[in-house]
This record gives C-alpha cells, sequence and structure tokens, in this order.
C-alpha cells in the first residue's frame, strides 16, 4: 500500500483542491501509480478533471454506503498512471452519508487499505475546507497532512486551528498521522502581504514550510477552466514547474520525527 496524504485546511480559495489535482497528476508524470480521491462534497475534482456528472460511474460515498465496490468507481484520467474516484453527492444525501461515516470513524481508513488499491504508490485525498467531519474521517485514514495556504493572517487562524485538530487526531485516532508541509500557494514575491505572512509562519511553524511555492498564475486558473492538470495544459508554465517540484520535494523528503512543529505541539500538550 502506497501513502496516503490528504490535502486539507479549515479555508477555502487557498489552493486546496488545485494543489490536490496537480499534485497527484505531477506524482503520475514522475511515473508513481496515483489515485486522485474527491471528498469534498463540492466534487470539485470532477470539474478540474474534465470529468461531467454524466460520465461519472459512482462515487466514492457509494462505497462507503456499500452500493457500489471500489473497483467500481475508479475512472481513468489522460495521465495513465493517475485514476480518479470523484465525489458526486447531492445535497439531499450528504447528511445522511456524513452521519454514516462518523458512526464508523473507520470504515474510510478500512476501504482504502482494501487490496484494491494496493497498485498505489500514493492515494491523495481532498478533504472539505473545513474540520471534524469528513477531515476527520479523511485524517484518520492518511499517513500524513499536506496544507496549502495563502496569504493573509485569516490564513495564519486557520493553520493553527489545523494544528491543534491534527495533533487531536494523531493522540486519538490516528498515531502515524504526520505533516508533509505548509504549502504556500498564489504566492506574490515582494509584497507587504507575503511577506507578514511569512515571517508570521516561521516565527510559529518553522521547519514544516515546504521550500517549493506556488506562484500566482493565470496558467493554472486557464487549466481549470479546461478541465485539465497545469501540466496537460503547459508544462513549462510556472505554475507546472512549481508543481513538479512540491512532487519532487515530497518524495525526497527525509520527515525527522521530532523537527517539526507538530512534534513539538504534540509534547506541550496536557497529559
Amino acid at each position: 500500500m502506497g501513502k496516503k496524504i490528504a490535502i486539507s485546511v479549515p479555508k477555502g480559495g487557498v489552493g486546496k483542491t488545485t494543489t490536490a489535482v496537480n499534485l497527484a497528476a505531477a506524482f503520475a508524470i514522475a511515473e508513481k501509480k496515483t489515485l486522485l480521491i474527491d471528498f469534498d462534497p463540492s466534487g470539485a475534482c470532477s470539474v478540474s478533471l474534465g470529468f461531467e456528472n454524466e460520465v461519472l460511474r459512482g462515487d466514492i460515498f457509494q462505497v462507503i454506503s456499500f452500493i457500489k465496490h471500489i473497483d467500481s468507481v475508479i475512472h481513468t484520467t489522460e495521465l495513465p498512471t493517475l485514476d480518479f474516484i470523484p465525489c458526486s453527492i447531492n445535497s439531499g444525501e450528504i447528511e445522511e452519508r456524513i452521519n454514516r461515516l462518523t458512526r464508523n470513524i473507520y470504515l474510510f481508513e478500512n476501504i482504502l487499505n482494501q487490496y484494491a488499491l494496493a497498485q498505489y504508490d500514493y492515494i491523495i485525498i481532498d478533504c472539505p475546507p473545513y474540520l471534524k467531519g469528513l477531515t476527520t474521517v479523511a485524517l484518520t485514514a492518511a499517513d500524513s497532512v499536506l496544507i496549502p495556504i495563502r496569504a493573509g493572517q485569516f490564513s495564519i487562524s486557520a493553520l493553527k486551528k489545523m494544528y491543534n485538530h491534527i495533533v487531536w487526531v494523531k493522540e486519538n485516532l490516528n498515531k502515524r498521522l504526520t505533516v508533509d508541509g505548509i504549502l504556500l500557494t498564489m504566492f506574490e514575491p515582494n509584497t507587504k502581504a507575503w511577506g507578514l505572512t511569512k515571517r508570521a509562519l516561521f516565527q510559529n511553524f518553522g521547519n514544516d514550510i515546504l521550500k517549493t511555492v506556488i506562484p500566482k498564475s493565470i496558467t493554472i486558473t486557464e487549466a481549470e477552466f479546461y478541465g485539465k492538470p497545469t501540466m496537460l495544459f503547459d508544462v513549462k508554465s510556472s505554475g507546472s514547474v512549481a508543481y513538479l517540484n512540491l512532487a519532487n520535494e515530497l518524495m525526497n523528503k527525509d520527515l525527522n520525527a521530532g523537527d517539526g512543529f507538530l512534534e513539538n505541539l504534540i509534547q506541550k500538550s496536557p497529559e
């Protein structure tokens, strides 16, 4: 079984789904067999990959509800090493299905551990932009978390809430959970907002900040409009290069327990 990475932050508009789609595509281009799972009821991953609802054969919540087997909802993409499980849940079903999941917090983890998914080197989970509920379920199943944020005080606040929740999950539900890093998105160098954000990040989160940054790029936005990962739209664009660098950084990163901000938080937390 490959590594399961949750893309999560309790704030919208920070490039969460964009990062999930493009990181999955970057792993695939690096010849790593990758599965992208849309776990956000908004279903934005389908749009970013060019899937219309009419062509979807089922979604992850039908698997969780024991309506379909996981094999039957895996969709192929333009990249031969990238597969996709959508989320096409409608508003009338959301509450019932979330209740089913939260009653059995380990159900999603058990599904991901099925033999059918053993072929994948990476499983990327696009979480909803909030904590608890589905995000807690995803973090319980994941090996690690990647946290994208953009400039702004609200992002710093969301990041602190995210870390507190990760600590709780790690202590109560999933002891193996780690933080892959904090990813700066929509990066605009030489702006006051970014300068203040980076200063606050380094003061509070230190070693968890990734070296790779994702620039603010019209190409990334255009690629989403055409339903393609950025690399399949313009492989030479700054956004494509950044996401390929991100995949490379994560593949080569040696997570040293005890060096990260998360480990320090856990050590300081009360018994």
